[in-house]
């Protein structure tokens, strides 16, 4: 790749965000009640949006006009090649269409492929937006619990058999899951897809976290295990977690059958959300066409920060587990030993720690006990804040 080589120590810059509208830092008063929490929750990165990145934006503003814009082969040919590359999946062209975020994705698959009244499964403790994309749209919820299980969350194949019915129309997919971190082997994704294939549902996959994956663990697109039924599938993917991107409000969908795909590409021009930003067409190709290396330093800080992480528990707070993520920033902290109830932790968190996480509750009652704490961030300011945490729980 050509310009700048980045190294791990681009990752340990600390940067001021505050001031620039930033959801993770200037929100912190409106979402957690006080603006002085150091911020580990929405899946945001405290890394610089790479440089290469801001380069093409800045080129593409040189030229002096904003109107109207098309996506242009290059979209679904930078993403195509991405996947080739990162993932060994062959994707056509043809297949991908636009969306501005994954859960924009995931709604307007329910509103597509659902009629009110309908059943549609999630799988908690999972990520929340799925709740509201169901049940906002007068679609009824089903939940089929994942296993917790030897640090690793596992699909429960007779419990989802056993939700079924004749209403059964979707099941939404976390995959790599958020926020356990599993990546689901092709042999977990195939055992899904057969009852899916079974009962005629509908598979949603959010694969935005796919390019996040920890070694030896691989990446498995829903897609490459149901060949044969493709026509009652949809992966949506993007990259905005993978370099930063989400104010670009661009991602990508998946859907490989013509006639499913009409349906989607029918539903979003007549609500007319389909013409995406100039700008998050520039920094997608930008990303997939030269973000090879950079991503490749990035996996390994964060390895390093949940390694960290892991074992700061272990010889800090042994009492506090953690499940291991395959995949993510994301850990899952479990800090049921301390015995309060949710809404007590999630206070003792903000107000004696000093941390601003998310709620284990947010992902479904199974999420009782946990929190999520996310570690895309400088392991200075990591290391500062599982410090504040041991400093607090030492206090009780």
């Amino acid at each position: 790749m050509a310009g700048k080589i980045y190294t791990q120590s681009d990752f340990d810059r600390v940067s001021d965000r505050t001031g620039t509208r930033s959801i993770k830092w200037d929100g912190r008063e409106k979402v957690f009640g006080k603006a002085d929490v150091i911020p580990l929750w929405v899946a945001d990165m405290d890394f610089e949006t790479p440089e290469f990145i801001r380069e093409r934006i800045a080129r593409r503003l040189e030229h002096p006009f904003l109107g109207y814009t098309y996506r242009g082969e290059e979209f679904a040919n930078a993403f195509t090649a991405w996947v080739k590359r990162r993932h060994n999946w062959e994707v056509h062209p043809a297949w991908t269409t636009f969306m501005p975020g994954v859960v924009a994705a995931v709604s307007m698959a329910v509103l597509a492929y659902t009629e009110p009244g309908d059943e549609v499964i999630i799988q908690p403790p999972v990520y929340h937006p799925f709740y509201f994309c169901v049940e906002g749209h007068k679609r009824k919820l089903v939940l089929n619990q994942l296993i917790l299980k030897d640090g690793r969350f596992y699909f429960d194949i007779e419990q989802l058999k056993s939700r079924i019915t004749p209403k059964t129309k979707m099941l939404i997919l976390s995959s790599p899951h958020n926020p356990g971190g599993t990546v689901w082997t092709p042999e977990e994704l195939t055992s899904l897809v057969q009852v899916c294939r079974e009962h005629g549902i509908m598979i949603v996959s959010d694969e935005i976290h796919s390019d996040l994956i920890f070694k030896p663990n691989v990446h498995t697109p829903i897609l490459k295990v149901a060949e044969d039924y493709q026509d009652k599938i949809l992966i949506a993917m993007a990259p905005s977690k993978t370099f930063n991107l989400a104010a670009m409000s661009t991602s990508v969908v998946v859907i490989p059958d013509p006639k499913t795909r009409k349906i989607y590409e029918d539903l979003v021009y007549h609500i007319h959300i389909g013409l995406g930003n100039v700008f998050g067409f520039e920094a997608l190709e930008a990303a997939y066409e030269e973000g090879d290396q950079w991503l490749d330093e990035l996996l390994m800080y964060l390895d390093g920060n949940r390694r960290f992480i892991h074992e700061f528990l272990k010889s800090e707070l042994p009492d506090i587990g953690m499940m291991m993520p395959e995949a993510t920033y994301m850990a899952w902290l479990d800090f049921r030993h301390l015995g309060m109830k949710q809404d007590d932790l999630n206070k003792f968190m903000i107000h004696q720690a000093g941390l601003g996480l998310n709620s284990g509750t947010q992902f479904g009652p199974e999420g009782e006990g946990f929190m999520r704490l996310n570690f895309s961030c400088p392991r200075s300011l990591l290391e500062k804040a599982l410090k504040q945490m041991k400093s607090a729980i030492q206090t009780l």
